[in-house]
């Protein structure tokens, strides 16, 4: 009971996190809409190109300050977003086969099928390079949107969207590296390679301080950077070998922390003050050693990165990438379409269309308490793009005319998806208070 309670409230945490973040993620969204449209467009644009250099001498790395936004800081976020499809896969909604079929199949159906929407309206061309934009889901904006839309929704619906957009996030990630990578640099990519194999090396050795993880991840990051394959992949890389282990278990820190609560209860003086018990900090420091012990450095890490890549990771790339000139302008209008479209008719019908197969031939099964209509709803929300979709916009038309016409497709798309969850959502609400 007391497991089901912890883990519950762990969810909640990370629930509230997302939804906050997602907020300001939406803020800083609409400040870069209105600063690209206002008449600071062209400072605004301008920031973004500033050359910063990293490095001495011989050995540095020159990059725009929107270039260290997008392959820098967004490389935290991958990490996290690495930690916490490892978190899921071993302990969460993707450790047991039976309860990772439903979000799995969902999560494999709004990819495929916004991605063949995407395609019917750009066969062929230059246009067809951004199939992968209206493919993943922003896991802040959908439980932001959620948490305001229908703040008493069960608990299995929270997790079940959450697992779906972790999923999502996987296959956004193996997108960006297959199809999304450039040329490739060999030598670097044996570099990669090589501080890899260094990683695993710390991991096997049973290293459970993370600066080392993190100095390696650095050096990773430069050569992945170079290599030609998206330098934020080395994000999820390192997550892969950040140590789950523990040095004490669950029982065993329990017991040693009653010993030393009961050992800091008897030191008291009877002046209430711990500055005055050497016995009572001993207490206190050894049970901050057996915190130590009892925390995996994947949860450390994950707590730690949380609130950073929600409140200033996220913010600043929506920020950098959300500006986007409103016009009426025709040009690349196939591609608009397309992502508005994926996002919009093809995120719902490919999820609900998995669940609906998952669930007929009993593979599968809806989450407690939710039924088809408040389902399509949640499958809604997941068409709510933004974060992933714009990084990937990035990548397929950096450069060109045709990103500003993806950008408007994803914000035009994720604010539609957002709108018709929420419709659908208070009708279901309406229709089971009238039963």
């Amino acid at each position: 009971m007391r497991l089901k309670k912890f883990q519950s409230t762990i969810f909640q945490r990370f629930f509230r996190t997302e939804t906050v973040g997602g907020s300001v993620l939406l803020l800083f969204g609409i400040a870069a809409l209105v600063l690209a449209n206002s008449p600071l467009a062209e400072r605004y644009e301008h920031l973004w190109s500033i050359p910063i250099t990293v490095g001495i001498a011989h050995h540095s790395l020159s990059l725009t300050l929107h270039q260290w936004i997008n392959d820098g800081l967004m490389g935290v976020f991958f990490l996290l977003v690495g930690l916490e499809i490892k978190r899921e896969l071993l302990v969460g909604e993707l450790a047991s086969a039976k309860k990772a079929v439903l979000p799995i199949a969902c999560a494999i159906g709004g990819m495929l099928v916004p991605a063949g929407i995407y395609l019917m309206c750009n066969t062929s061309g230059f246009g067809a390079r951004g199939w992968g934009i209206p493919v993943a889901t922003d896991i802040a904006f959908a439980l932001g949107a959620l948490a305001l839309i229908s703040p008493d929704a069960p608990i299995g619906a929270r997790v079940f969207l959450t697992a779906l957009a972790i999923v999502d996030d996987m296959g956004a990630v193996l997108v960006i590296a297959i199809f999304y990578s450039q040329s490739i640099m060999w030598s670097s990519l044996a570099g990669a390679a090589a501080v890899v194999f260094v990683l695993i090396g710390f991991n096997v050795a049973r290293v459970r301080q993370l600066w080392p993880y993190l100095f390696a991840g650095i050096v990773l990051w430069y050569f992945m950077h170079q290599s030609g394959v998206h330098a934020t992949i080395s994000g999820v890389i390192l997550a892969c070998t950040i140590p789950t282990n523990t040095r004490i278990n669950a029982a065993q820190f329990s017991r040693e922390a009653h010993a030393l609560v009961n050992q800091f209860d008897r030191a008291e003086t009877g002046d209430f003050l711990v500055l005055s018990s050497e016995r009572q900090q001993e207490a206190l420091f050894a049970l901050k050693r057996a915190s130590e012990d009892v925390a995996a450095p994947t949860l450390k890490l994950e707590t730690a990165l949380h609130n950073f890549s929600a409140f200033v990771v996220m913010p600043l790339f929506a920020f950098a990438n959300a500006g986007v000139k409103i016009g009426l302008s025709t040009e690349h209008a196939e591609i608009a379409l397309g992502v508005l479209a994926g996002l919009v008719i093809g995120k719902p019908l490919g999820i609900m269309a998995a669940a609906f197969l998952g669930v007929k031939s009993g593979i599968a099964k809806l989450p407690a308490s939710v039924g088809w209509a408040p389902l399509l709803g949640y499958a809604s929300l997941a068409g709510i793009g933004f974060t992933m979709s714009l990084f990937i916009a990035m990548l397929a038309f950096d450069g060109t005319a045709a990103l500003d016409a993806a950008k408007q497709g994803i914000l035009g798309g994720s604010l539609l998806g957002g709108v018709a969850g929420a419709i659908i959502l208070k009708a279901a609400r309406h229709s089971r208070d009238d039963e």
